[in-house]
């Protein structure tokens, strides 16, 4: 297999691995639509980012509204998160996340490791990367959050 393939099989693989975490770790009903190239600099206004290195090296990004991170942790913990605990909890939801995709790929022989989530709140632009996946997420009774998956 040629590196142009093995490079899109790895890519594949990590989107499939991130939706299958997902499904894992969130405890409401999510509807996943159909994953498209990112034509230009990703722009959010609060998120999290997950370092990706090893076989394939790039970022998972998770964006939404802070009400649908807040949803989502009031469902998992039975109380609502505000502020500090709210942006700490949408850390860990990334880091819990980036861990199911990295134990779900490595099963394919694909080795990665996780860096620890850097938080994003306010106007922010990313850019610098070879390619953007997004992936649109619905949560049921939360909102949709995006997903993307730049790669190096």
């Amino acid at each position: 297999m040629g590196v142009t393939a093995q490079r899109s099989q790895h890519v594949t693989s990590l989107l499939n691995g991130t939706i299958g975490s997902i499904k894992n770790v969130v405890p409401l009903d999510v509807t996943v639509d159909q994953p498209k190239l990112l034509e230009q600099a990703l722009t959010m206004e609060f998120g999290v980012l997950i370092g990706i290195t090893g076989d394939l090296r790039g970022k998972m990004v998770l964006t939404g509204d802070m009400t649908v991170f807040g949803t989502i942790g009031e469902k998992m913990f039975g109380m609502a998160l505000e502020g500090e605990m709210l942006a700490s909890f949408s850390g860990e939801l990334g880091n819990m996340i980036a861990g199911g995709l990295s134990t779900n790929i490595v099963e394919q022989g694909i080795r990665i490791d996780i860096t620890s989530p850097t938080m994003f709140q306010g106007a922010t632009t990313l850019s610098g990367y070879d390619k953007a996946l997004q992936v649109p997420v619905t949560f049921e009774n939360a909102g949709d959050m995006g997903i993307y998956l730049l790669i190096d």
